[in-house]
């Protein structure tokens, strides 16, 4: 047996999410598929993060074990092959079988990308929200979520439904920037929580249009305040860009190129 590591990009528009699900249309289940067709066996894959219904991946890592005669190296084109053209193989390689997709990361990268224009954009709005109501301040979201960098129980931004034994966890950054009309959320954690990053978004987005000061914000999720945070970020302006290890397994990607910076001009 033998351990492969996979680098995946996948548009999640149309899947229920990566985790296999009883009459749902996943990611696993497909890439699963795919590599029963190669191997004529059951492979079980393990990803880095479980990615929700709708919710997008530039840099998804998943591991599994086979059989197989096939170098770790060309799964990444026989699986190309047969995947739709919305799941796509950056690079596949062989890794240590003490190495974990999941278990061995020391944190993931997710984004989420907002469309603060007045006007929709046809091109981008399968990866936006549009929130066009009022023009936010990014400032000011910025200097609200700062006080969530390390390690904090945050109950108040995680869905009912979580099977997690705890709601602490590790945020390592919060960068909010504006790139002409869009406002990039990338938030860097050990571990996220169940719909953790849109609660947060919901959040961010009513102090930037002033609906909620700074210290409501803060005040919320100190003090746990989970009834009192309704608002959630639809689940299309979400990407895991990619989780990131001790040892970079992977050498044909660059960092960069999972989910490049946005270049948009005379975009307003």
């Amino acid at each position: 047996m033998k351990r492969v590591a996979l680098l995946i990009q996948y548009d999640g528009s149309n899947y229920s999410g990566w985790q296999r699900q009883k009459n749902a249309n996943t990611v696993q289940e497909i890439l699963e598929r795919a590599l029963f067709k190669i191997t004529h066996h059951v492979v079980k894959t393990f990803a880095a993060g479980r990615t929700d219904a709708g919710v997008h991946a530039s840099g998804q890592v998943v591991h599994f074990d086979v059989d197989c005669v096939i170098p770790g190296n060309s799964y990444s084109d026989v699986l190309n092959s047969l995947l739709p053209l919305t799941i796509r193989i950056l690079e596949s390689v062989e890794v240590k079988c003490s190495w974990h997709a999941c278990y061995s990361t020391m944190y993931r990268h997710y984004r989420y990308v907002i469309n603060n224009s007045k006007f929709p954009n046809l091109f981008i709005n399968n990866w936006t929200w549009h929130r066009y109501q009022k023009v936010l301040d990014e400032v000011s979201m910025s200097n609200a979520s700062k006080e969530m960098e390390g390690e904090h129980d945050f109950f108040a931004f995680q869905k009912s439904g979580s099977n997690r034994s705890t709601s602490i966890t590790k945020i390592k950054n919060i960068s909010i920037q504006r790139v002409e009309d869009l406002i990039l959320v990338d938030i860097k954690a050990t571990g996220f929580l169940y719909g953790m990053v849109r609660l947060i978004v919901g959040q961010l987005v009513l102090v930037g249009e002033k609906k909620i000061s700074p210290e409501i914000f803060t005040d919320r999720w100190v003090n746990k305040k989970k009834n009192e945070v309704k608002e959630s970020a639809p689940a299309k302006g979400l990407c895991l860009v990619n989780a990131v290890y001790e040892e970079n397994v992977f050498k044909k990607i660059n960092k960069k190129d999972f989910f490049p910076v946005f270049l948009i001009k005379g975009f307003s």
